[in-house]
């Protein structure tokens, strides 16, 4: 819902606040920064349901001052009738979109939570079809997205994954690492299924994949690093690429991600 609001009925927006999360919008037409952020806005308002209230900082002069408006856009997030968060300027759409799911869940959002049900209770044909009307929904949904494609690594779906991991461009920093990390795991699938070894390498590096599929990283990381200090050129220095891949898949202030890089560290230099 989105409503522009001026003195008449702005305690009425407020009010609503303990039924919805709502967030203004301080703008005015000459603001370029504003015309910038406006279509993020509105696009999240449709896709998390909260009440967008839109306040002309022109037109409405008291309002603004009376929350202390000096720049805008300047956007303040109300919940049961009180500020709860806020940001100034033109954030990319990731950045406000992070703030805003701190108090609101997506239908995305939603979904994800339905799918993950669908795994844990290990259907997952079930997770797959709802990521699949999902997407159809919110096709720029990178979370989304980044969900779904492990669903499809785990079916086997290597080529629909792909596409999706390919989408996720560059520049699209929060995303992208965590896309390149995934496609990791479509190598890892190929290695886990393997049923036959030329070597004991082979085999270590096929054990190590599942560990990693099965989210077991810590034994994945050990076994990987133990290829490393055998061999590091086995597969095109694979097994360091594959450690790598889970340090960017757990993040950086993980404790194993800090364990294992030291320890990658020390046996490389």
């Amino acid at each position: 819902m989105i409503i522009d609001v001026n003195t008449e009925n702005f305690s009425e927006i407020v009010e609503k606040s303990y039924e919805n999360v709502v967030v203004i919008d301080f703008w005015a037409a000459w603001c370029g920064p504003c015309r910038a952020l406006k279509p993020i806005l509105e696009k999240l308002a449709n896709e998390y349901g909260f009440i967008l209230a839109k306040v002309n900082t022109d037109e409405n002069p008291d309002i603004a001052q009376e929350f202390g408006v000096h720049g805008i856009p300047d956007v303040r997030i109300i919940k049961d009738g009180k500020v709860v968060d806020k940001f100034v300027g033109a954030l990319p759409e990731s950045q406000v979109r992070q703030i805003i799911s701190k108090y609101v869940k997506s239908k995305a959002d939603e979904y994800i939570i339905q799918a993950n049900n669908f795994i844990k209770s290990g259907d997952l044909q079930s997770a797959y079809d709802l990521y699949k009307r999902a997407l159809s929904e919110y096709p720029q949904n990178r979370k989304l997205a980044l969900e779904a494609a492990k669903v499809m690594i785990k079916l086997e779906r290597f080529d629909e994954a792909l596409d999706l991991l390919n989408s996720i461009k560059e520049y699209e920093k929060e995303y992208f690492t965590k896309a390149q990390s995934l496609k990791a795991l479509i190598d890892f699938k190929k290695e886990c299924i393997k049923d036959k070894f030329d070597n004991d390498l082979e085999m270590l590096y096929s054990q190590a994949s599942c560990y990693a599929l099965e989210e077991n990283y810590e034994e994945a990381l050990k076994l990987f690093l133990e290829i490393v200090k055998k061999d590091r050129n086995f597969k095109d220095d694979g097994a360091r690429k594959s450690m790598v891949a889970i340090f960017n898949l757990l993040g950086e202030d993980n404790p194993l991600t800090k364990e294992y890089r030291k320890k990658l560290a020390m046996w490389l230099y």
